[in-house]
């Protein structure tokens, strides 16, 4: 679990791997929705090449930030469950804007209650955007569908996108608000004390689960 006495590992190659794959992927696809969407900056689609090769890629980068999410989704859904110490988060969550962490522990897992609605509404958010992105996919799927399916479908699909898209500026606010955040997601490792700080909880099981580990050992010599 730890490299030394004062960092702790939080998040694993593979995911860290997958989640900036995810970030880039999702902002040349969210750039191109919104150059499209909104044609005062159809310049950005620039960014993908001519305006022609922007709707080619663009529900190919989809389906790869589909595809990272429900890699993460796997990965991580056992931390993101409900639990009945979230109900203390959302009660106390002024002090947690406020970053006051000087009153009684909030026995916060590995992630707390606004990462896990954040979590969720994500995850919801992609779905719907796959199965509408799919629907109006001209090049493959669009004939087979009614008009006013279709119609459905690309008015789902703007307002789903615009959704994740306030989800993820978000996200990246709330990372940038909790220093430190962003180097666990850079290296994967965080402080003992950060750990302590911001998720109680998770550290107390990690305490633990090294003390039987250091007790096993013990034992063992």
């Amino acid at each position: 679990m730890t490299t030394n006495n004062d960092r702790i590992l939080r998040t694993g190659f593979a995911e860290r791997l997958c989640h900036w794959a995810v970030v880039l992927c999702f902002f040349l696809a969210a750039v191109s929705g919104i150059s499209w969407f909104f044609p005062t900056v159809s310049w950005m689609s620039g960014l993908l090449g001519t305006p022609q090769m922007a709707r080619l890629l663009h529900p190919f980068l989809g389906i790869a930030v589909f595809a990272g999410l429900c890699y993460m989704f796997a990965r991580f859904v056992g931390y993101n469950m409900p639990a009945r110490t979230d109900a203390i988060w959302f009660r106390r969550i002024r002090e947690v804007l406020m970053n006051k962490h000087d009153g009684e522990p909030l026995q916060i897992g590995k992630y707390n209650a606004g990462q896990k609605v954040l979590f969720w509404l994500i995850m919801a958010s992609i779905l719907v955007l796959m199965i509408s992105g799919l629907i109006m996919w001209r090049a493959y799927f669009a004939e087979y569908f009614p008009i006013p399916v279709l119609r459905l479908a690309i008015l789902t699909h703007a307002v789903a996108g615009i959704g994740l898209i306030l989800l993820i500026v978000g996200h990246i606010y709330l990372a940038l608000w909790v220093r430190g955040s962003i180097t666990g997601m850079v290296t994967g490792y965080v402080s003992r004390a950060w750990a302590r700080q911001h998720h109680d909880r998770w550290h107390g099981e990690l305490e633990a689960k090294d003390a039987q580990a250091a007790s096993a050992r013990g034992r063992g010599a």
